[in-house]
């Protein structure tokens, strides 16, 4: 497992995360399996919300039930959770009240003292950067929260926060695959004239934008075809690009799911990839891309195949 250092955290990380969304109707047994797996497998950066398992902090208090962490069992873990949704609505809150009352609902959830980083879900239109920011200094000053990020934000969202919170912006999570990749292939297809994929969507490059600000992006549904569209390999809506992974996994003698990651983890911006399987070996066969480095006419061509225009 290939590791890193977050910039602005001094956190050796892996590059690739094990989400923790679908564990709410697992056993403890299972779920000790499916943690236990990704820690052989090198994966020690564990990726939480409060919204996740149905109710408000259910997968937080599923996972602490089923791992029972000692003191230092903690320390060897990195824990990430999100705060922002509600799901009456839904709306989004970035309000004091709502950011404090959360991070308290995941502490006794996951029951640990502190989060190693927090990110903010979803944007909230109607953020008020300051209130954010009184937040922020309230969690880290009291060691509740040690690191802060956001998830599924654009630029000029960061940057609004930013001109308020005095800690660093370390981490954005944002939905990326081969398939659903406009952060990246937008700047491949830069200037094309009347080229869908030379729009900018997100306000202005937001990889290059987290590369010059020292903001790791963190790859959420790294499999899923589209918007939660189902996923890309295997499907027969993408034969070229399944054709061209099952060669490449069979040339590194590893699964199509270890290409898929690698395709990520090959870009130099160090994109953490964040897995949301409950399958074991998936966890196995997926963090295998963390050790393969494809070449770049390999990368390209995965681009190609996926439908993407590289003039």
């Amino acid at each position: 497992m290939q590791t890193f250092t977050l910039p602005s955290a001094e956190l050796d990380v892996p590059n690739v995360v094990l989400g923790l969304m679908r564990i709410a109707e697992k056993s403890d047994e299972e779920i000790r399996t499916l943690v236990h797996t990704a820690r052989d497998a090198g994966i020690t950066f564990l990726d939480h919300a409060d919204i996740y398992g149905g109710t408000m902090h259910r997968c937080e208090e599923r996972f602490a039930q089923a791992l029972q962490l000692s003191p230092s069992e903690r320390e060897q873990w990195i824990i990430q959770t999100k705060c922002g949704i509600v799901p009456d609505g839904p709306y989004f809150d970035f309000s004091y009240e709502h950011i404090i009352e959360s991070v308290e609902g995941s502490l006794r959830a996951l029951e640990t003292d502190y989060l190693d980083i927090l990110l903010l879900h979803r944007p909230d239109a109607l953020v008020e950067p300051d209130e954010v920011a009184r937040a922020f200094d309230e969690l880290h000053a009291a060691g509740k929260v040690l690191h802060f990020g956001v998830s599924n934000h654009t630029p000029r969202q960061i940057d609004l926060l930013r001109a308020s919170v005095d800690q660093p912006i370390v981490a954005n999570q944002l939905q990326l695959s081969i398939t659903h990749s406009p952060i990246i292939t937008q700047g491949i297809a830069a200037n094309m004239l009347g080229e869908q994929q030379a729009v900018t969507l997100d306000g202005g490059g937001v990889l290059d934008y987290c590369r010059l600000h020292g903001i790791t992006v963190q790859a959420w549904s790294p499999f899923q075809a589209g918007f939660f569209d189902g996923v890309f390999l295997g499907s027969d809506k993408h034969p070229e690009l399944n054709a061209v992974i099952n060669r490449l996994a069979a040339q590194y003698e590893v699964t199509p799911e270890a290409i898929a990651v690698a395709w990520i983890t090959r870009h130099p911006a160090n994109i953490q990839v964040v897995l949301g399987t409950t399958t074991p070996q998936r966890v196995t066969d997926a963090a295998a891309g963390s050790d393969i480095r494809l070449t770049r006419p390999e990368w390209y061509e995965l681009v190609r195949a996926a439908g993407w225009k590289v003039p």
